[in-house]
């Protein structure tokens, strides 16, 4: 991305604090950018957790990732409903409009793993406009979340470094996942996940350590691990104590897993590429970010 691109807000998801949307907004203006935000962005409908009808949402999206003046889409906050979208999206039309760039997490990992498998472009998993540590403070964004979201858009890889280590060792491969609640969601569907010949990134956010172990066994089961070369963990925020079943439920996949990378929930949230190669080495406990192109990472 270059700092005078077009880049369009839309909320797929649940609807967004107007306030937080406008401050997250300008934010993104004193980078340079110009923004421009969906019709249907602050809308409301009878299901309050959803940002508008989901043939609104559907558009929204569509139009700003077929739209050739706009070189990003980043979503304005995550909730529930971006799964509901996908069997309206015209797949055909958002592949013939090329690669750009999508911004989300959280609910946002049913379209990371859409895009991946319909469109087979990189996205970014990062902070959403209209979230605390982006447009939460009056006096700023949270400064950590702020400057990997900058060197991801703007194309300087990044090491984010967790922790604690659960299996010792160096792998190497496209880095996929998000958030496990949605990637478990996706079991049984045309989007189903896999995690082969890749690093796979998962966190969540207020699930009991007995959820964590249920929807990990479901991924498991449906054989979305078979292949998989290693396994960064993020954030587990309002999750207990997640790491003994964590570690229950992975090292018997006897490979080296990376934990406590500050990615996902709560504070700060870096930036990582899915859909690119990542490298986790568990003598630094990291997760390094090299490329942003699929096929150059086969």
């Amino acid at each position: 991305m270059q700092h005078d691109d077009t880049v369009a807000v839309v909320s797929p998801s649940g609807p967004a604090s107007p306030a937080l949307l406008k401050r997250g907004v300008e934010r993104l203006e004193g980078l340079g950018l110009k923004v421009v935000t969906g019709p249907h962005a602050l809308d409301r409908q009878g299901l309050e957790y959803l940002a508008g009808s989901d043939a609104d949402r559907a558009a929204d999206l569509q139009a700003a990732w077929c739209d050739p003046a706009v070189s990003a889409v980043f979503c304005s906050r995550g909730g529930y409903g971006a799964a509901r979208l996908l069997d309206l999206l015209d797949w055909d039309a958002m592949r013939q409009a090329g690669p750009k760039v999508l911004l989300g997490s959280s609910d946002i990992t049913a379209l990371h793993n859409a895009f991946a498998a319909e469109l087979g472009v990189p996205t970014l998993h990062g902070p959403m406009i209209a979230c605390d540590v982006i447009a939460g403070d009056e006096a700023g964004p949270e400064p950590r979340t702020w400057e990997s979201l900058r060197a991801a858009l703007f194309g300087t890889a990044e090491t984010v470094t967790g922790d604690r280590v659960l299996a010792p060792g160096r792998a190497e491969g496209v880095v996929r996942g998000g958030n496990l609640s949605l990637l478990a969601s996706m079991c049984g569907t045309r989007w189903q996940p896999s995690f082969a010949d890749g690093i796979v990134f998962l966190e969540d956010v207020g699930e009991e350590p007995y959820r964590i172990d249920r929807m990990l066994t479901q991924l498991l089961q449906a054989g979305a691990f078979d292949g998989v070369r290693g396994i960064a963990l993020g954030s587990w925020v309002g999750c207990g104590d997640p790491y003994p079943v964590l570690e229950d439920r992975l090292k018997p996949l006897g490979v080296p897993i990376v934990a406590g990378l500050p990615v996902g929930h709560g504070s700060p949230q870096h930036s990582i590429w899915l859909g690119a190669l990542g490298v986790i080495d568990t003598e630094s406990c990291s997760l390094a970010g090299s490329i942003r192109n699929e096929e150059q990472a086969r």
